[in-house]
């Protein structure tokens, strides 16, 4: 009886410990931006509609809440023991809403639930997850971007002792393949400038090359001078007319020169913008410090030589109304504003701000109208932000123009859920304020209205807000072949601000999630697109391969060239995406993108850890390119010769190959 009772002893120790080496984590307590790679927040304990989770009545206190497509992906590590759920349509979501969820482990689909609607009862789903290394949690809607709500009711991993899941790693190499820039002086401003009449002219002859650098210009028309230390060009053309100048730059060690077109007419913004954007750097955090240190960091770590220019404050800087014009002033984050924008300009850069025609900013700050008469914003609607999101009885278009113009500003970054009336009425404001402000409409133009944002605006937000996933890269960029025909001078197609750097999209700052090549792939595609080029990091905390990417002047050369038109898709085969862009006298842009299949199968949304390159012949008659072409690797500066018919690449998982085509005569 007594060996029996210590054998049940035994037993029963054995019994707790494996018990204690069970831990039991619910998805919810992560921190899901983390995990999240979609575009839409995943949301702890509550439905992306803002309310509690409820399946066919029933409410849930755990789970996560996920909207359109959503991807959640974790590192396991073989340390997890089961994933279990109750998933569904979310009661409040769109009736004729249908999805499917699925969990993929290590490439295998574990669980697929079929097709989904609101009113399906609940579905359970319990998997094994032993020896699995990477999870992926995907939901896939019938229509892509649908606005849907979903849920993981009750999500939770069993895992092994006291393991939770992890982050997957971003441990790729950071390989740069730019080379360094020369001692001698490249002038890398625009060879096109426009401006119109009347206007204070603005711009700035910039060149890399060793300090101090003498800039000058022949053929100047009268009206505008240049100061040789600093390149930067003003004054005030009164009549319409184009000008051909000849920049020049020299030092110790040579010189170089660049022509240059001066257009004075109705159409600004000849060549897309480029700059910065604070928004995915401090959002609602940023001060006056911030935007003055990011403005000294784009000098200092040469950004500015290489044609950097504008430093944009996003949402957040907005107090009340007052001053001359009645118009939104500066909060106390930003003293002195007037001030601030003269010392950015003296450093040949400048500035934008941003608003809404709404009463209130998405941020929660005073936008361009009000339902009171002088236009204040009491506590009361702060603190219903989200109930102010509309446009209220009396609209201030004007008084902001002006007072913008006052400032000195050159940039207005106009955010809302886009409609042509309140467009039309700021675009009509700005041009009558009587200085050139470039405008930039966001977010998700409505396609079906592209006319209207190539007449009144010279830029427009094609998509939402992006993220630094390869999902919402593909989503805003690759997906823009459409646009393509309405981009041009005057009028740019904005993928959104660039995710490269330290980011905060929908977490606090961390480094942005895509690969070394997918970063790449970033900017040569927004490059080949001819989209605004606007940096959302902290300038001032570049690494040496984030500041290689942005610095290679034959790529923000592409994205500059004056012909401005945007690259198309010609050819998707063999898992490459082929872009090609018309360069001015001829020459070409050709992007190869191994996009891998990318949202062929559920697996393809997730990286596995094992992806290869890809082996990739191009032929060259495929995309009407007959003849015989120079070949230039644009990332590496480098001659590869003559081609006439084929060219052989090896491109890595999500990664480009580059290249400049010239005709040979």
């Amino acid at each position: 009886m007594q060996n029996r009772t210590i054998i049940l002893a035994i037993l029963l120790s054995i019994s707790g410990l494996i018990k204690a080496q069970n831990t039991k984590v619910w998805m919810d307590e992560l921190n899901l931006p983390g995990f999240n790679e979609a575009i839409p927040s995943a949301q702890a304990k509550m439905s992306t509609s803002g309310d509690s989770i409820h399946l066919s009545g029933k409410k849930y206190q755990h789970g996560v809440g996920v909207q359109s497509t959503s991807i959640l992906y974790f590192l396991m590590n073989g340390k997890a023991k089961q994933f279990s759920a109750t998933i569904g349509v979310d009661d409040k979501s769109a009736k004729e809403l249908e999805v499917e969820f699925f969990v993929i482990g290590d490439k295998k689909i574990l669980y697929q639930s079929g097709p989904t609607k609101l009113g399906d009862a609940p579905k359970q789903v319990s998997v094994s997850l032993e020896g699995i290394q990477r999870l992926g949690l995907l939901v896939l809607p019938k229509e892509e971007m649908q606005r849907s709500h979903t849920n993981w009711a009750n999500a939770q991993f069993v895992m092994m002792s006291n393991n939770v899941p992890q982050n997957i790693p971003n441990s790729d190499e950071k390989y740069i393949l730019t080379p360094p820039v020369a001692k001698t002086p490249r002038i890398n401003s625009p060879k096109v400038f426009g401006a119109r009449p009347g206007n204070p002219f603005l711009f700035t002859v910039v060149a890399t090359g060793e300090a101090p650098i003498q800039y000058s210009v022949s053929n100047l028309p009268k009206g505008l001078s240049i100061d040789s230390k600093t390149g930067i060009i003003s004054g005030v053309l009164s009549a319409k007319g184009t000008y051909a100048v000849t920049m020049k730059a020299s030092n110790k060690f040579g010189k170089a020169e660049k022509a240059l077109l001066i257009k004075i007419g109705d159409t600004i913004s000849l060549t897309p913008p480029i700059g910065w954007n604070g928004w995915n750097s401090w959002a609602r955090e940023i001060d006056k410090e911030k935007v003055v240190a990011s403005a000294k960091a784009m000098v200092s770590m040469g950004l500015s030589s290489h044609g950097w220019t504008y430093i944009n404050i996003d949402d957040a800087w907005q107090g009340q109304r007052g001053g001359k014009y009645n118009a939104i002033q500066a909060n106390e984050k930003f003293p002195d504003f007037k001030k601030m924008i003269d010392d950015i300009h003296g450093m040949g850069l400048k500035l934008g701000v941003y608003s809404t025609p709404w009463i209130s900013s998405y941020a929660g700050y005073p936008g361009g109208s009000s339902n009171f008469e002088n236009g204040v914003y009491p506590d009361s609607v702060r603190a219903n932000k989200r109930a102010y999101r509309y446009t209220g009885k009396y609209r201030f278009e004007k008084e902001d123009a002006n007072q913008m113009a006052d400032w000195g500003v050159d940039y207005l970054k106009y955010d809302w859920r886009i409609e042509v009336a309140s467009a039309e009425a700021m675009s009509k404001a700005i041009r009558n304020s009587g200085r050139d402000i470039i405008y930039s409409l966001s977010n998700s133009a409505p396609f079906a209205n592209v006319k209207d944002w190539v007449r009144l605006a010279e830029a427009w937000r094609t998509g939402p807000d992006i993220r630094d996933s390869w999902q919402s890269l593909y989503v805003s960029a690759f997906t823009l072949d459409k646009w393509g025909p309405y981009g041009g001078p005057g009028h740019w197609n904005d993928p959104d601000m660039m995710i490269l750097g330290n980011v905060t999209t929908g977490a606090k700052l961390h480094p942005t999630r895509l690969t070394a090549d997918e970063q790449y792939s970033h900017v040569s595609l927004f490059s080949l697109l001819a989209a605004p080029l606007l940096i959302g990091c902290p300038i001032e905390q570049l690494d040496a391969f984030t500041l290689n990417l942005l610095t290679n002047d034959e790529v923000i050369e592409i994205d500059q060239d004056p012909l401005g038109k945007s690259g198309r898709l010609v050819l998707e085969e063999n898992g490459v995406q082929v872009w090609l862009k018309p360069l001015e006298n001829g020459a070409y842009a050709l992007g190869m993108f191994n996009i891998n299949g990318f949202r062929k199968t559920p697996q393809s949304y997730f990286r596995w850890g094992d992806e290869q390159p890809n082996q990739y012949e191009l032929d060259l008659n495929k995309i009407g390119l007959k003849g015989k072409w120079q070949v230039r690797d644009v990332w590496r500066q480098k001659q590869l010769g003559s081609f006439q018919s084929t060219i052989k690449n090896t491109i890595r998982h999500h990664g480009v190959v580059m290249l400049k085509l010239t005709p040979t005569k």
